[in-house]
């Protein structure tokens, strides 16, 4: 059995298939300007995503709301992505 590592659930021939698609569509000259924008536009979302984050948290301790249940929430959270993430680099070591 031959696992591979995928990214979305595509595989690299499908990853190097859209990029030639990519390149004739758009030309190589212009590739590297959509990945900035791309990169930007991302950015942008985070950002304010970030933001949105910091004002609802900044208005629940303002209301006197316990957000002490979402810090631990997250420290679960954060504990068990640890712990899949030292699995999973096991087995991409193994293989």
């Amino acid at each position: 059995m031959i696992l591979q590592v995928t990214f979305l659930f595509i595989s690299g021939g499908e990853i190097a298939f859209i990029l030639f698609i990519a390149i004739m569509v758009f030309g190589a000259d212009k590739l590297p300007e959509i990945a900035r924008g791309l990169g930007q536009g991302m950015r942008t979302l985070k950002d304010a995503t970030n933001d949105i984050k910091h004002e609802i948290s900044k208005t629940a301790e303002k209301n006197g709301i316990d957000t002490s249940i979402t810090k631990d929430v997250k420290k679960e959270l954060d504990k068990v992505k640890d712990d899949l993430e030292e699995f999973t680099g096991s087995i991409k070591r193994k293989f």
